[in-house]
Formats: structure tokens, C-alpha cells, sequence
């Protein structure tokens, strides 16, 4: 325990990549879920400095993990318009949960990335029919990178397909994740790419639709992670409305931006929704207090908006695990 004035531990990128992993990452996630679905952890929804010139926002996301003893906060910028650098980029200060005092400084882009990944392999885990065989990533950034090592590996997926707008970005990633599974395909084909998969891990940053219900198959599970206050969303009105609906957080995703999805809360003021619903939060179907999956039909839908319990507990995991490994240094502040 660092008392006050002791040194706290400092861990760039390439540290934190080095630590993590992603199934066990995924479980740390789930026990995160958990309790936060169980009303055990203090997490308020997130809040955000708004550039608008940039169309961008600075955010603040704190959280203490009673279980854990996770007490956190993450700093994040979100600039859409970046074309030399990621448009998520973020930092994380961990706290002495005892004594409020800093113990570490961590990037936490990779872990965004890493929790938000994980997240939807959580939900596929939990929600996508045993029989899923083709996984389709519509996107091809960092989030796309990150859903393909996450979610392949909680299903035995024969087929995967990167789409994107771009064919050659969706080529690049696709050449790289080429011997993961039998079958690595590349399109620019998006409406195709959804009609044909049994999971479909949207990843985009995109004002309007990319997955519409006309495409989607009976008995699909669906995962959203796209955050994007200045359009529709990237999951239509009607598969919100058609589709089982899981979420992280109730009260996270039916808030007003810069916290909730814009997909539940325009579909709930337009009356084609009421806040009930969302079947479940992804805590309570892990926690065995409500159920997932109830047809081989049924089309599945997690909507995820990040919340700052992923990030706690992830934070919690990497520091943990630097401090085993002896990764990262010490510094005076």
C-alpha cells in the first residue's frame, strides 16, 4: 500500500498490452458485471467536457469495486475526426481504496479497447446459440482488432468476415487474422456481411445505421459498442425494437449523452420503447438472476455504452498483474 508521498507505479501502453489477457480479462469483467447488476458498486455515469469545434468530448469515469477493492478513474478523450491516432485515448489513476491515496498511472487506451472487447465476448458467451459458426466485425479499427481476439474465442466460429467502407482497411485486418479461423474474409458488402452471420460485433464510429433489421437472421446475436451523439446510431430503430435488449447498466444506458446509447434512449422518447424493454442487464444473466437467450430464433442485442466498472476492474487486473511481473516504474509525484 503506497502511503502518502510514496512513489506511484507507472505503466505506459506498451506495459499494459504486455499484462493483459484476454480470457482472463473477460472473467474480471463478468465479476464486475455482476456486482454492479447486484447494486454493490458506486459508479455515477459518466460526464464530459464537450469540444464542440471538434465534435469531440473529454470524459470523466470514476468507480470503486467494493469486491475488489477497486477505486478508479479514467480520463478520456473521444476526437472522431483523428486520422494520425486513435480517436479513443485515455489514461487511468488507480486510489488506495483504505486511504484515497494514488498507487498507479496507467494508459488506458489499450484497456478500453480491451474491456469494451471483452464485454462483448461476455455477452456472446452468455447469449449467442451454441451453433454460432460465422462471425461477421463490421469495422476496422482498433475496436474491430480488438472484438476479433476477444469474441473468437468463446465460440468455435468456422468463418469470420471483416466489413468496412473502406475494402482495403478491411483487407489489411482481415490479412492479419488470416489462420485465427478456416475462413477470413474481407468486404466492403456490410447489409450481405450481417445477413449471413450468427454474431455480429458492430465496431464503428458511424452517424447512421449499420446494422438494419432487414438483414439481420433469426437467432443472430448482436453486440454494439458504437458511440456516436450527432446521428442515429449504428443499430436501426427497428432491430432495437425487435431484438431482446441487454445492456451494461440500466441507468447508464437509459441517460441522456454524454453516458447513455443513443439507439434505446431515441427509440424511448419516440414511444416505439419503454424503458422495460431491456430484458436484462449482462450482470444479472451472468449472475443467474435473469435469463438471456429464450428461442433459437430469437435475435439477441448488447448494447454497450462502457462503463466505468470494466474499467476499475480491469485496472485492478493490470495493476495486479504488473506488480506480480514487476512491469512498469516507480515515480515521485
Amino acid at each position: 500500500m503506497s502511503s502518502s508521498g510514496s512513489p506511484i507505479l507507472v505503466l505506459n501502453r506498451r506495459e499494459v498490452e504486455s499484462v493483459l489477457d484476454a480470457d482472463r480479462l473477460r472473467k474480471a469483467i463478468a465479476a464486475a458485471m455482476v456486482e454492479v447488476s447486484a447494486g454493490r458498486v458506486s459508479m455515477p455515469n459518466r460526464v464530459a467536457a464537450v469540444v464542440s469545434e471538434r465534435d469531440a468530448l473529454l470524459g470523466v469515469m470514476p468507480a470503486y469495486l467494493p469486491a475488489s477493492a477497486a477505486l478508479a478513474t479514467k480520463l478520456v478523450s473521444l476526437f472522431p475526426r483523428n486520422r494520425d491516432r486513435p480517436t479513443h485515448q485515455a489514461i487511468l489513476v488507480c486510489f488506495d481504496a483504505e486511504t484515497g491515496t494514488p498507487t498507479a498511472l496507467m494508459d488506458a487506451t489499450a484497456i478500453t479497447a480491451a474491456r469494451t472487447a471483452a464485454g462483448s465476448a461476455l455477452s456472446v458467451e452468455l447469449l449467442a446459440r451454441d451453433e454460432a459458426r460465422t462471425l461477421a466485425i463490421v469495422g476496422t479499427g482498433v475496436q474491430a482488432v480488438a472484438h476479433a481476439d476477444a469474441v473468437m474465442r468463446v465460440r468455435p466460429f468456422e468463418r469470420l468476415v471483416i466489413a468496412g467502407r473502406s475494402l482495403d482497411a478491411a483487407d489489411r485486418l482481415a490479412r492479419t487474422l488470416e489462420g485465427t479461423v478456416p475462413r477470413v474474409e474481407a468486404t466492403d458488402r456490410i447489409e450481405e456481411t450481417v445477413r449471413g452471420a450468427d454474431v455480429v460485433c458492430a465496431a464503428t464510429h458511424a452517424d447512421r445505421p449499420v446494422v438494419r433489421w432487414p438483414s439481420v437472421r433469426p437467432g443472430a446475436h448482436i453486440t454494439s459498442v458504437g458511440f456516436n451523439t450527432q446521428g442515429a446510431g449504428e443499430v436501426d430503430r427497428e432491430t432495437v425494437v425487435r431484438s431482446a435488449l441487454f445492456v451494461e447498466s440500466r441507468a447508464a444506458a437509459l441517460a441522456e449523452p454524454p453516458a447513455g446509447a443513443i439507439e434505446i434512449t431515441r427509440a424511448i422518447a419516440d414511444g416505439a420503447i419503454d424503458p422495460s424493454h431491456v430484458r436484462a442487464e449482462i450482470g444479472e444473466v451472468a449472475g443467474g438472476t435473469a435469463s438471456g437467450r429464450r428461442t433459437e430464433d430469437e435475435v439477441t442485442l448488447y448494447k454497450s455504452v462502457g462503463v466505468a466498472a470494466q474499467d476499475a476492474a480491469a485496472a485492478a487486473f493490470v495493476l495486479a498483474e504488473a506488480e506480480r511481473t514487476g512491469v512498469g516504474r516507480e515515480i515521485e509525484l
